[in-house]
């Protein structure tokens, strides 16, 4: 179907002046940026009005399906299993998808995880799951419905050709000081996982000091622009909002986040990483028709530990071989006796960065060994000389620049001192 030809300066001003894109002009934006005719300038011009000036729930909408159009889309309508996702927009040692993926799946449900990597201090899952020997991201579409069909979880990479208007866009926002913008941010994630083709969608949206967005209320706008953007395009979607001013459980990093990951599944695990990731596979198994499940059972009886070892075993991983150590350590030890009051995620999680775990450009390597494990958790008991964190890391010189990152990012106070965690792990739900 031809689309109708716009002047790409007149729609600038539109938005600039703060007036809405009709459904014509949107199409025709995002094709004609694709083909090249739309110069990145420009684009830049229209994602800054964007920004400042915001757009109505019927143009994020276009925006969305105009991106999702821009390329294929993927189809499990043949698999006899339900399908449900999940998202999360990441912070620090969120390793939630590993053990909610196989959990989800052992109760007969596809999860058809599509993963990326980790910029800056926020890690990425792909990372994380290529830290076991063998495994493999990258597979194709025809492999990744085997294994739903076999085993019912996948956690791959995104083949380009999804939303390829997506990355696009993504890589000029990143350069331009427009990537907090909500539409673009809510149509940025909501076009891949619409065009990845699941039925349901459970939404992990952070807010807080580690968090992409740092406060909650503008991360409850995000979560209900994409639950409706979801329910729009017939996906069923829901969302929780979930605090992020503390590390999500122990381990910050790769290796150590998968070694944690296997311990929930085993029955055990830090208890701020069950909790989450028992809510989320309730959220999606109710999505499935499932709203009764007993997830915790599943955790303990190891349905879901056995489920994780032929998910792994699928992508050519080898579940059961030794994890990547790191050659360095450096323990950070309690200064004095009292109680841990506060410990701030985003300076964690960029000393984890600094270790090695995570990467400054797309295509830098990261160090798989590489990270922290915490000893102590806010509103811990902690006496004088015992250890509340250890630094990993390949190369010993790396150690400096990660300890000036924790700089004030903890406190150890007197007991009967106020905790500071930001609130309970969980804030809200949003969905029908």
């Amino acid at each position: 179907m031809a689309i109708e030809a716009f002047d790409v300066v007149d729609l600038i001003r539109v938005k600039r002046d703060r007036g809405p894109l009709s459904t014509g002009q949107i199409n025709w934006l995002i094709d004609a940026y694709i083909r090249g005719y739309v110069a990145d300038e420009q684009m830049s011009a229209m994602t800054m009005a964007i920004f400042l000036n915001g757009m109505e729930r019927r143009e994020i909408r276009d925006l969305t399906m105009a991106m999702i159009e821009s390329g294929e889309r993927m189809n499990f309508s043949s698999l006899t299993k339900r399908t449900t996702d999940k998202h999360s927009t990441g912070g620090v040692g969120d390793k939630i998808t590993l053990p909610l993926a196989p959990l989800v799946a052992s109760f007969g449900v596809a999860v058809p995880q599509l993963s990326g990597r980790g910029l800056g201090h926020t890690g990425g899952t792909l990372d994380k799951l290529e830290s076991i020997p063998g495994w493999q991201a990258n597979i194709s579409n025809e492999r990744m419905r085997q294994i739903l069909d076999e085993v019912g979880a996948v956690v791959c990479a995104a083949g380009s050709g999804l939303a390829p208007a997506d990355g696009k866009l993504y890589a000029l926002r990143d350069i331009t000081g427009t990537v907090e913008a909500i539409p673009l941010i809510a149509s940025s994630i909501m076009s891949k996982k619409i065009a990845e083709g699941t039925s349901a969608l459970v939404l992990d949206v952070k807010f807080g000091s580690g968090a992409f967005l740092t406060d909650i209320a503008q991360s409850r706008e995000l979560a209900r622009t994409m639950v409706e953007l979801g329910e729009d395009a017939g996906v069923a979607t829901s969302a929780l909002l979930t605090n992020m001013n503390v590390p999500i459980g122990l381990a910050i990093g790769n290796a150590n986040e998968v070694r944690e990951s296997v311990e929930v599944l085993e029955g055990g695990g830090p208890a701020d990483v069950v909790e989450l990731t028992v809510a989320l596979a309730r959220e999606m198994l109710a999505h499935a028709g499932q709203p009764d499940a007993d997830v915790r059972a599943a955790l303990s009886d190891g349905r879901a530990m056995d489920c994780w070892n032929r998910m792994i075993r699928a992508q050519g991983g080898d579940p059961s071989a030794p994890l990547p150590v790191a050659r360095e350590t450096h323990v950070v030890t309690a200064d004095r006796s009292g109680l841990l009051v506060e410990q701030k995620a985003l300076p964690f999680g960029i000393a984890a960065w600094r270790l090695g775990a995570g990467r400054a450009r797309k295509q830098d390597p990261v160090q798989h060994a590489a990270g922290i494990d915490l000893h102590a958790k806010p509103g811990d008991a902690v006496v004088e000389g015992q250890p509340l964190f250890t630094l990993s890391a390949d190369e010993p010189d790396r150690f400096a620049r990660a300890l000036e990152a924790l700089e004030g990012s903890y406190r150890i106070g007197d007991h009967g001192d106020e905790v500071l965690t930001g609130g309970p792990l969980i804030a809200e739900r949003i969905g029908a």
